[in-house]
């Protein structure tokens, strides 16, 4: 039975439902939570909510009763408690997409929030209909955000999912992203990045419609099957109800409810793989408008941007969401490139880079979506320090060559086997052109020799705009379900030589964090990856440029020595952002779960200092 074939769901644990909605809703799924950016000292955010509207009332439409008082850390400090609490507000919600499904009509509300930056910090509750009251925090104009990174927040096909489910919990989804909830309620974040596979959607291979496409052994059959009205009508069904289904229960729909999303994509969030297939594969019909498809369900939901009402116009600050960048074409998908450029405090932005829109296997990103980004980065505010630019694949990790290789080698001997013998090797052969399986993981690195060129050439300009506008760049990745940080810097030879980290504009990290949810990768390749972590890279060598694992996972979360095992951690895990206002110091703490299911973690820090050159 299909994703799709479930009755619109009767949620439960929703804040908003804890006082009775008035005018009643029906919720597909959590009250959804976005933060944009914040210009002229305006806050940019967005809440959504999607409802049935067979069990909804829409006169009047849906609204939010908004309002504002200090958060309990800013008056923690006794700074702030002379200020004073807001009037309540009212924003209208606007429909910006429906969606016909089996059972009925949905319908997409979009709240866009205005809320002025204060000098102090402030607690922001609002109310769906005039329901329970949700809360999230905006950041004093003075202050940094704290923040949250996260990455591949589902489980590959075949895992054993109750294996993460330590006692207590209801499902192994839940564990290390309560874990992130407490800290949140210790701390008060002001924002939470999906670094991309916010969830998996390669089980839409499973609709009864796909059927005969997925088990088609003839490949050029396969390439040339068509996209009929019930399989587009099925791809749409599977990707709503499986947003709906990830989105509305658990600890993570009490995050996305409460701490603002600013999300970037990966292949999951379409289907495996996408874009890292040879191009006969990226243009069959079938497979093609799954990328299509599920590229738009990624912008409705995890955006709240639908092209048709928001357009693409790339005229800078058009766009209704205020950190939008509409860049280059999408090469395989209707739709282009859509990055973002996000305030995170006076001396923190951020770059999410969508590198899926125009991937293919020798391209990324094109030289016009890099012009277009540069340019505005160059036009940062002058107390900008620290630069994070994410990426979803790492860009300095643990080469993985020799597989590289041996997977791409038209001698492959798994592929030779999987022509005369395709039923025989499924568990090696994807299903999409019955390449080897792992090929297009290893062919998504920027590091894969048809990207390296193009990971080099970033890594230059990057320096150039360090050097030029004084910032500290930190590169953030998921994608490899192992934590680890990647460290550029000036070549030296003797350690006399060194520059100082404060000094040194080729100073980069690329900090790693993945899974929140997924398995790790089983010992062999993580053993394998921390032996290739040792090894020496000249890459940059002839631009001064020097690339290192850093050995950050010497200890274990028990005590206990990693030998030959500190470079990359095969735990889940997410990461915590925090400036040190005296310092200037960026404070990365990679939190690492201790005991699997338990929903305990274990931080290990590592500091990007400010730029002083």
């Amino acid at each position: 039975m299909g994703e799709g074939k479930a009755l619109p769901p009767k949620p439960k644990g929703h804040a908003c439902l804890d006082g009775v909605m008035e005018p009643w809703l029906q919720l597909m799924c959590t009250p959804l939570l976005s933060y944009y950016t914040v210009e002229k000292g305006i806050w940019y955010g967005a809440v959504m909510v999607v409802t049935f509207d067979k069990g909804s009332i829409y006169s009047p439409y849906p609204f939010l009763e908004l309002s504002s008082k200090p958060s309990k850390f800013a008056n923690h400090s006794g700074r702030f408690s002379h200020a004073p609490d807001s009037k309540p507000w009212n924003v209208q919600g606007e429909p910006f997409h429906t969606y016909a499904g089996p059972q009925g009509v949905s319908t997409f509300w979009r709240f866009m929030l205005e809320i002025p930056v204060q000098e102090w910090e402030q607690s922001i509750q609002y109310r769906v209909n005039g329901g329970g009251p949700i809360e999230f925090l905006v950041a004093a104009a003075s202050e940094n955000f704290r923040w949250a990174a996260h990455s591949c927040n589902g489980f590959s096909a075949g895992v054993d999912t109750d294996s993460f489910k330590g006692e207590g919990f209801e499902s192994g989804f839940d564990p290390v992203w309560v874990d992130l909830l407490e800290k949140h309620d210790q701390t008060g974040l002001h924002a939470l990045v999906g670094g991309g596979d916010q969830l998996y959607c390669d089980s839409l291979t499973l609709e009864p419609e796909l059927h005969d496409w997925v088990n088609e052994s003839d490949k050029d059959k396969k390439m040339v099957m068509q996209v009929t009205d019930e399989i587009k009508f099925a791809i749409d069904r599977y990707y709503f109800s499986h947003y709906c289904k990830m989105f509305r229960g658990g600890a993570f729909a009490k995050a996305n409810s409460t701490i603002p999303m600013m999300n970037m994509l990966d292949d999951h969030d379409l289907i495996d793989g996408f874009g890292s297939y040879e191009d006969e594969t990226m243009r069959a019909p079938i497979f093609n408008y799954i990328g299509g498809r599920g590229y738009f369900w990624y912008l409705i939901f995890q955006v709240f941007c639908n092209d048709a009402v928001d357009g693409i116009d790339r005229t800078p600050g058009s766009h209704p969401i205020k950190s939008m960048v509409i860049c280059a074409p999408g090469e395989y998908i209707p739709y282009p490139n859509h990055s973002q450029i996000s305030y995170m405090g006076p001396s923190v932005a951020m770059c999410m880079v969508d590198c899926r829109a125009e991937r293919r296997l020798d391209q990324i990103c094109t030289e016009d979506t890099y012009d277009t980004l540069f340019k505005l980065l160059n036009n940062l505010p002058p107390s900008t320090e620290q630069l994070i630019m994410l990426l979803g694949v790492p860009i300095v990790y643990p080469r993985m060559s020799i597989a590289e290789n041996i997977l791409s080698s038209k001698f492959n001997p798994l592929n030779l086997v999987a022509k005369v013998t395709p039923n025989h090797l499924a568990g090696y052969t994807n299903k999409f052109d019955q390449n080897v399986e792992l090929l297009d993981d290893l062919n998504d690195h920027w590091c894969a020799k048809p990207h390296k060129r193009e990971r080099n050439a970033l890594v230059l300009r990057l320096q150039e705009l360090a050097l030029d506008k004084k910032l500290r760049v930190i590169f953030l990745s998921g994608d490899v379900h192992c934590a680890a940080v990647g460290e550029l810097h000036t070549l030296y030879h003797k350690e006399k030589n060194k520059v100082e980290p404060t000094l040194d504009h080729r100073l980069m990290f690329n900090v790693v964090s993945s899974a929140i949810v997924n398995t790790p990768p089983p010992f062999g390749p993580v053993a394998l990856n921390n032996q290739f972590a040792s090894h020496k890279h000249r890459t940059l060598h002839h631009h001064f440029t020097d690339e290192v694992q850093l050995p950050l996972f010497e200890i274990d979360t028990d005590g206990s020595s990693r030998t030959r095992m500190q470079y990359v951690m095969d735990k889940r895990n997410y990461a915590l952002f925090n400036f040190d206002h005296g310092t200037h110091d960026l404070n990365i703490d990679v939190m690492v779960e201790i005991k699997q299911g338990e929903g305990k973690t274990k931080a290990y820090r590592v500091v990007a200092p400010p730029p002083r050159w």
